[in-house]
């Protein structure tokens, strides 16, 4: 498929201020698009500006969901040069929940070379910074405007940029995160375990929930016996028991996190102890009561890694370890965040180096 390249005449102004930056606000001058038709299959792929689509308001997306995204970012790296952080994964991932919904899967080469023409475009948006990067968030949806249950025949698929800082405004410091005891995410058979968008919006309310009573976010438990520790609602978990890093396993209802999977084997390669198993809440309040649980921290592409240091249950607020960054969360933070930006050796061949 040929990838046609319509560049805008008048460019934003991309002197970023990283400081005032709003995560997921500001987007670049162009964006990738190409759609799909029984006919063509997927076709029309395009680098164009930044444009609004045009959909009828009977489109099939809005009334059932029919969407799945990813997210990943592109770092400056070494100054000179754009990093991805196995991308190949992302769109991998993409094509599973792709097929969870019953949309037609993308090829993952042509996409993840289409997105490397649009970096090398939009580079001057990449925010020179550490901890700062250009986040990229694919996305497919069902267009065809029939208010009907059943699959779409027609499809869009695109892709956005957004120069973007920390997830959380406090950065790097401990969250508060608040067990949800009311709502549940899914079960096992359900789509939890893919980046479909209905999974986010069912998980507002839990999210608003934690915020109004002080907290950064929800965690939450199975929806079966609702004792079992499943994730967070933008991260993976990970808690720190008798000085063992210990994860939900994936039970089909967890997101297989690219973060997730990159931590477990980069804490392994650094010599910690990785265990991925059911934990439950009950284990986890005993833990921190007596000690044994020193540290919680979540994954997430959005926020890398982000310590817990606080945990809400039941009314009452668990400070776990002294309520600071605990050491393995911090030793994990500076070795990943420094391969993404080539300040340490990518020993596993994580980065995509894209020249400019």
């Amino acid at each position: 498929m040929e990838l046609k390249i319509n560049l805008k005449k008048e460019r934003q102004n991309t002197e970023i201020n990283p400081e005032k930056l709003d995560f997921g606000r500001i987007f670049t001058d162009h964006m990738f698009e190409m759609y799909y038709t029984p006919e063509k299959g997927w076709h029309n792929a395009q680098i164009v500006p930044f444009h609004n689509f045009d959909l009828s308001p009977a489109t099939m997306v809005f009334h059932y969901a029919q969407s799945v995204f990813e997210g990943l970012k592109a770092y400056k790296y070494k100054g000179k040069y754009i990093a991805l952080m196995r991308p190949e994964e992302n769109f991998k991932r993409l094509n599973r929940s792709a097929r969870r919904l019953v949309i037609p899967e993308i090829d993952e080469e042509f996409v993840l070379n289409a997105l490397i023409e649009l970096l090398k475009i939009e580079k001057n948006w990449i925010p020179d910074k550490k901890g700062y990067a250009l986040y990229i968030r694919p996305t497919i949806i069902g267009t065809d405007p029939v208010i009907r249950l059943k699959p779409s025949e027609n499809y869009l698929f695109y892709i956005i940029l957004s120069p973007v800082g920390p997830y959380y405004k406090n950065g790097f410091k401990p969250a508060k995160i608040l067990v949800e005891t009311e709502y549940v995410r899914s079960v096992r058979g359900q789509t939890g375990d893919t980046k479909a968008s209905a999974n986010y919006g069912i998980s507002l309310i839990a999210g608003k929930k934690a915020t109004e009573l002080g907290y950064d976010q929800a965690l939450w438990l199975d929806a079966i016996e609702r004792r079992y520790i499943e994730e967070v609602g933008s991260m993976n978990i990970f808690f720190v028991i008798d000085g063992k890093i210990v994860t939900p396993k994936l039970r089909g209802s967890i997101l297989p996190g690219i973060t997730r999977d990159s931590i477990i084997k980069l804490a392994k390669h650094l010599g910690y102890e990785v265990e991925e198993r059911d934990i439950t809440i009950d284990e986890v309040i005993e833990g921190i009561e007596k000690g044994k649980v020193t540290e919680c921290f979540g994954t997430g592409t959005a926020a890398v890694i982000s310590p817990v240091g606080v945990l809400g249950y039941k009314g009452k607020n668990y400070i776990i370890g002294n309520g600071e960054i605990g050491p393995i969360s911090k030793r994990l933070f500076d070795e990943y965040t420094g391969i993404q930006y080539g300040e340490k050796e990518d020993v596993f061949g994580w980065l995509k180096i894209i020249e400019y």
